[in-house]
């Protein structure tokens, strides 16, 4: 049986055009809130955001908000581009953000960390480091440098997904020559909003 940590947005759950331009300011103050313990940050300039249904939800009812897209291909079109990025219960999900403000440092940078996205890790105490698999949907390097926006997915091995839902200590780091940092443990309340994504 599918628990709530797997389900996929259907075309009957979403918001019409107008019925989320009512609820819009409301619906995104609570996904905003709902992020705040999904937000990692790996030194610097490197930003995961751990998707979830909610979140990709939102996503989605922008995407057509912006595009006023209304037609079933068109609505069916985004929610095959965008399920795949909701957790399957026995992996994390996330967008991984390079920033750099200034624009020429952000081109060296991107230059410089090729392959960043497959350098990002997981670890659940007592088990070897996950690293991402990054960009199914597309691939988002190139020869020269690496995109300032990637998907990841971190696959657990049920021994995994056991230990992260009764509590031991989880670390995310980024281990590329270029660019290290980590966070460990991770603090209780992003743990615990990520463990929901376990089922």
């Amino acid at each position: 049986m599918k628990t709530t940590a797997m389900q996929k947005i259907s075309r009957e759950s979403l918001m019409t055009l107008e019925a989320y331009a009512k609820a819009r300011k409301e619906f995104r103050a609570q996904v905003l809130a709902h992020k705040k313990n999904r937000i990692v940050h790996l030194g610097e300039h490197v930003t995961l955001i751990f998707e979830d249904e909610l979140t990709i939800r939102y996503q989605v009812q922008e995407m057509l908000r912006v595009e006023r897209i209304f037609e079933e291909a068109g609505i069916q079109d985004e929610l095959d581009a965008y399920n795949p990025l909701i957790p399957d219960g026995h992996n994390l999900k996330a967008t991984m953000l390079i920033e750099y403000e200034d624009e020429e440092e952000r081109r060296r940078a991107l230059a410089r960390l090729k392959g960043v996205e497959e350098r990002t890790w997981v670890r659940v105490e007592g088990c070897p480091q996950v690293f991402a698999i990054a960009d199914e949907d597309l691939e988002r390097e190139n020869e020269e440098k690496t995109s300032s926006v990637h998907f990841l997915r971190f696959e657990l091995t049920a021994e995994m997904a056991e230990s992260f839902k009764y509590g031991v200590g989880i670390s995310i780091g980024v281990d590329h020559p270029q660019y290290q940092a980590k966070i460990d443990p991770l603090p209780a309340e992003i743990r615990a909003a990520l463990a929901k994504d376990i089922s």
